[in-house]
């Protein structure tokens, strides 16, 4: 083997290093402000819903679990009777701040009743007879149901509604229940629309009539009614003009003469009687049952 020649060693020596590839120049990224993120529509409180029966081997406990679905029927009741009387905002603080509300089946006098409990009153009861449900008649076959989840909505207004710190009329308050339960397609098969008695006279009654005051006042009247309710003592003179620039008499008297006569001649004035005797019969059996509901 020769030895390397000094050319050799200088062409060894000169020889070209590889040139790196330059690195990419980084710019910046543009910052782009954030989207403003939509803020969610405020909905509905909730509270806790649960159910107590004195007596499951009872035949009005068999029907009524034969036809209600407890936990859908009670939220849903719960919904008709916000979605009803109040619109949902941030704070929901003027909504009473109902925590749970408990129905309870047992062996009592009447029909149903609602109140709050020993606890306080942000945590409610609703009592319904045992006995009561056996008397709804079987047929048509959607009877029971129907009538059920109507008395389970007019409660639950009463655990849910403004009244004037306890001092609105018994009938009112009694309607207000009412106009809820119509409006959630629960009325009953034998309401109708009556022409006499008193505006008050409480349950379908009244109901009806708020009933056609949201429909000629606007929608939202009797919302704004049950908010009226909210801080204030109920005040016949004033409450009706500064909602709608009428007194309670004369917006009964125009409800009136949209309703045909029922009786003529001298049956009239008879019927007229009877159905006052019914009203003042009716506010007795309201102001039994409110004494019951806490305020």
């Amino acid at each position: 083997m020769s030895a390397a020649t000094p050319t050799d060693t200088i062409m060894a020596s000169t020889k070209e290093e590889p040139t790196p590839s330059p690195l990419p120049i980084r710019s910046e990224p543009i910052s782009k402000p954030a989207a403003p993120r939509p803020h969610p529509e405020p909905g509905y409180p909730t509270c806790k819903l649960r159910v107590e029966c004195h007596d499951l081997a009872h035949r009005g406990a068999q029907i009524f679990f034969d036809n209600i679905n407890v936990s859908h029927d009670l939220a849903a009741a719960v919904s008709a009777v916000l979605e009803t009387l109040y619109k949902p905002s941030p704070s929901n603080s003027h909504i009473p701040p109902v925590r749970s509300v408990t129905f309870i089946l047992h062996d009592m006098e009447g029909l149903a009743y609602t109140r709050g409990t020993e606890l306080d009153n942000d945590h409610k009861e609703i009592h319904m007879n045992l006995d009561y449900i056996t008397k709804i008649p079987s047929k048509p076959s959607s009877l029971r149901r129907h009538e059920l989840q109507g008395v389970m909505t007019h409660e639950m207004v009463h655990c849910w509604q403004w009244n004037g710190k306890g001092s609105a009329p018994g009938g009112f308050i009694e309607g207000i229940a009412d106009f809820v339960r119509l409006r959630a397609g629960l009325a009953p098969p034998h309401w109708k629309r009556q022409r006499v008695g008193r505006w008050d006279a409480g349950y379908q009654n009244t109901g009806y009539f708020l009933d056609w005051i949201e429909n000629m006042y606007g929608e939202d009247s009797v919302k704004r009614m049950n908010e009226a309710l909210m801080n204030k003592r109920y005040d016949e003179t004033t409450f009706w003009m500064n909602l709608f620039g009428k007194n309670v008499q004369e917006l009964w008297d125009e409800y009136c003469k949209t309703l045909p006569d029922e009786v003529k001649g001298p049956e009239a004035k008879k019927s007229q009687g009877g159905n006052e005797a019914t009203a003042e019969h009716q506010g007795s059996e309201v102001k039994d049952r409110l004494e019951k509901i806490m305020e």
